[in-house]
């Protein structure tokens, strides 16, 4: 069966035609139809095309970029004006002085300032002043002043007060080469107060000079010893053969002595800690005693009024 020559039955005339007959043309939106004779697509018609096509989407870009940044410039512009629009106001309706917490200003600045004086105050008084020279140191001295109530506690020590006494004949208060030296230096006068713990006793003795060098020489040449105060409680210790303890010192106008003992036969030898004890206890008081006594005369001449 042969089908003989030629093409398909529907007629030349290209890629554009209709296969089916539908009687319909194909649309060509690119430009490549091309002539029933074999003819080549309009290359420059597609490409002017493609080119208006592109400039219209760019155009539209800009113009929709363009608005909305105008848009934008609008609303930020009209938001600044009423914002200084409303900081005006303020400004113009309230002072510095109206607005909340504001401080109020003087309205006189021309007052004078605070002056100070240029004079340097006067130093405190120096406590041992007021002991080192009886024209100063005049506040009342008694055995009471010097060794107050009827106990002294050292730390955890308990120590009785026994008797006290005093005297202006400075040499009766002594033994040995004290007197002496007590009278040729000046002493005017004798204080004494016996304490006791635990069978130990110790007599200090205060001796009262014008001047701090006096007492200071005093002490410095002491021999012998301040005699042992006994009664009120306290027999007699360093009296006929035990050894004891004796020691001198000075502070200001006074020269102070202790003599510590058993108040049994027995001495004080050079290991013996509680009697050292007991002996450096009552010492240091003594010396605490000066201490304070310059400390209120220096304290109330400081405070008492000019004039």
């Amino acid at each position: 069966m042969s089908f003989g020559q030629g093409g398909p039955q529907w007629s030349p005339g290209g890629q554009n035609q209709d296969p089916y007959n539908s009687g319909q043309r194909v649309p060509d939106p690119f430009g490549l139809r091309a002539s029933a004779q074999g003819d080549t697509p309009d290359w420059a018609a597609m490409a002017d095309a493609s080119a208006s096509r592109a400039r219209r989407r760019r155009w539209l870009l800009i113009g929709g970029g363009g608005l909305a940044t105008a848009a934008v410039a609008a609303i930020v512009a009209t938001a600044i004006v009423s914002s200084n629009s409303d900081s005006g106001n303020q400004s113009s309706d309230k002072t510095a002085s109206q607005l909340p917490g504001a401080p109020d200003l003087p309205s006189d600045t021309t007052q004078p300032e605070p002056s100070f004086s240029s004079v340097a105050p006067l130093p405190p008084p120096n406590p041992k002043d007021f002991v080192s020279n009886e024209k100063k140191d005049t506040a009342p001295l008694t055995a009471e002043t010097l060794f107050p109530g009827k106990k002294l506690t050292m730390g955890d020590r308990v120590y009785a007060k026994g008797a006290t006494a005093r005297t202006g004949n400075c040499a009766s208060a002594t033994q040995g080469a004290l007197g002496a030296i007590l009278e040729r230096n000046g002493c005017d006068q004798v204080f004494r107060a016996t304490y006791s713990k635990d069978g130990i006793a110790v007599t200090v003795g205060v001796a009262v000079f014008g001047t701090e060098p006096e007492a200071k020489k005093a002490a410095a040449q002491a021999d012998g010893n301040v005699t042992p105060l006994t009664g009120a409680g306290v027999p007699a210790f360093c009296k006929g053969g035990p050894v004891c303890r004796f020691t001198a010192n000075s502070y200001g106008r006074y020269a102070y002595f202790t003599a510590t003992g058993y108040t049994k036969a027995k001495s004080v030898t050079k290991g013996d800690s509680k009697a050292f004890q007991t002996g450096d206890d009552l010492a240091e008081f003594t010396f605490r005693q000066i201490v304070r006594r310059g400390e209120a005369q220096a304290s109330e001449a400081a405070t008492a009024p000019a004039g």
